[in-house]
């Protein structure tokens, strides 16, 4: 069956789980009613009730169908031939994430997920893409709160620098700004089983600079001093104080990708760096944090300290009731140096911002890039398919951003 006969045009695959129920409730609250869609799992009777609930946010649009599905590539193959586009909602993905992508890359299904696993997306383009690709399937991981802030920032900086000073973007400096939110149990449980199935090589290879592009990148030009890089701060001017971010990695990652997506790094520019932090208060807190993390993510590597952690985090599935998440808030910022001679080149400042469920943003996410790429022309169409990155989705997925809250803001700082 072709990719327009298909009986739907997104399935929602994990339904039933924490990430998985807001991503059910925002399409039913807001994507078009005429929208043909299902929800997917193990569990008819968890999807029932899934669908039943959802049925009093709308009960004028089409309903989703149900379909029950394991993790069986047999399974999966059936299941994805039926729909234009799989959510994947069922992590960690290194664990139940690859069968879904291998059977989508096969049929040509565009998929989705919000992983943050690096080692995993690093494993999924080299035995994927290039399938994807000749059966013209759009597979964008990462595109929740890793990586589709810090990806959608860095493109729009460029495209503002390219359409406003006529030249490339030599440095991005991203920071999130503040960030109030409680992970859930898929989250801690990704984070404390990821060295359980990759290798320390494995997981060391996946934070190399450039390591997702598929082009070479530039070298860098910058180097922090000794001090800078034993603390772990940075003074960035109209930036403040910034210090480790836990996600700067599998972020930066993908913005490395999106440049050498760009016509082979030739839009962001070949002089193009992207670095990201966090934001603290002072030195003396980004030292502690920086040490904090530092010494988190080493203990990770021995599996008594993973055993310990495995027994205190929530179960997969699980997370903050919703009531405790209404206050919560994230707000993401980037600047962004124009690649031009002499000692002062102009530059760029943008902000990502949204205030409530940082789940509920992941599910935005996925909901708005399922039906921007269902309905809108997008640079990932024009690539032709494989692993792609949030950022080839562009203005139309901006667009539909904006209109569900996400607040967007750019300006060349000189035009304030």
């Amino acid at each position: 069956m072709s990719a327009t006969q298909r009986e739907y045009e997104l399935i929602l695959f994990g339904a039933s789980g924490y990430t998985g129920k807001y991503c059910a409730e925002h399409i039913s609250a807001n994507l078009p009613t005429d929208l043909r869609w299902a929800v997917a799992g193990r569990s008819e009777s968890k999807l029932s009730t899934v669908i039943e609930d959802i049925k009093l946010l709308n009960p004028d649009r089409i309903q989703p169908g149900l379909e029950v599905a394991s993790l069986d590539l047999e399974d999966l193959n059936i299941l994805v031939k039926k729909t234009k586009l799989v959510i994947n909602t069922v992590g960690p993905y290194h664990l139940y994430g690859t069968p879904v992508v291998e059977a989508c890359a096969k049929n040509g299904t565009h998929y989705l997920d919000v992983t943050g696993e690096t080692p995993w997306v690093l494993e999924m383009i080299r035995k994927y893409h290039d399938i994807a690709k000749d059966n013209m399937a759009i597979i964008i991981p990462q595109i929740g709160l890793e990586s589709a802030p810090s990806d959608l920032l860095a493109w729009i900086l460029v495209s503002l620098i390219r359409d406003k000073l006529s030249v490339g973007t030599k440095d991005i400096v991203g920071t999130v700004h503040e960030l109030k939110s409680v992970p859930s149990g898929g989250t801690l449980a990704t984070v404390t089983g990821l060295f359980d199935h990759y290798s320390v090589a494995q997981v060391v290879e996946s934070t190399k600079p450039w390591i997702l592009s598929p082009i070479p990148g530039p070298k860098p030009v910058k180097s922090r001093s000794l001090l800078s890089k034993l603390s772990g701060v940075v003074f960035v001017p109209d930036m403040g104080t910034l210090t480790t971010g836990i996600a700067a990695g599998p972020n930066r990652a993908i913005v490395e990708r999106s440049w050498g997506l760009f016509d082979r790094g030739n839009f962001y520019g070949q002089s193009f760096q992207y670095r990201e932090y966090m934001s603290v208060r002072n030195a003396f807190v980004g030292t502690v944090v920086h040490i904090a993390i530092t010494i988190g993510m080493t203990s990770l590597a021995f599996p008594p300290l993973r055993w310990l952690l495995k027994k205190i985090v929530t179960a997969p599935g699980g997370g903050p009731a919703q009531e405790a998440t209404k206050n919560d808030f994230l707000e993401v910022r980037a600047i962004a140096t124009a690649d031009q001679d002499g000692p002062r080149p102009q530059r760029a400042f943008a902000r990502l911002t949204w205030k409530g469920s940082i789940y509920q943003l992941s599910a935005v996410f996925l909901a708005e890039a399922a039906l921007v790429m269902l309905r809108e022309d997008t640079m990932a169409e024009k690539l032709g398919g494989g692993l792609l990155t949030p950022a080839t989705l562009g203005q139309p997925f901006v667009d539909r951003l904006r209109n569900a809250g996400v607040i967007f803001q750019a300006h060349v700082v000189d035009e304030q």
